[in-house]
């Protein structure tokens, strides 16, 4: 337990999230208005179980754990990447 303390951003990050799931789960109508907005949600969404697999390395399969957020991460990234290009991407200019 003396290992999980020395690392209290973890939690912070955690109940940041929770508050932003909160808001996604409340505003769901208002943000499916979003260009690609699936992308958007599973890139949260992938973000999210980041956080958690960043907690629960601390306490068992330390490096399962830690390689499921890098990898979570980045495939987080990269859909944030796709998400951006799709909705900032202007079709009108490329006919």
């Amino acid at each position: 337990m003396d290992e999980f303390l020395k690392y209290p951003n973890e939690i912070v990050m955690l109940l940041i999230g929770v508050c932003v799931l909160i808001f996604i789960k409340k505003n769901r109508k208002s943000l499916k208005r979003l260009p690609a907005y699936g992308i958007l949600m599973v890139a949260f969404y992938m973000l999210f179980a980041t956080w958690f697999a960043t907690i629960l390395e601390d306490f068992f399969w330390g490096a399962f754990f830690n390689l499921l957020e890098h990898a979570g991460l980045a495939v987080s990234s990269v859909l944030m990447g796709v998400w951006c290009w799709k909705a900032f991407t202007d079709k009108r200019k490329a006919g």
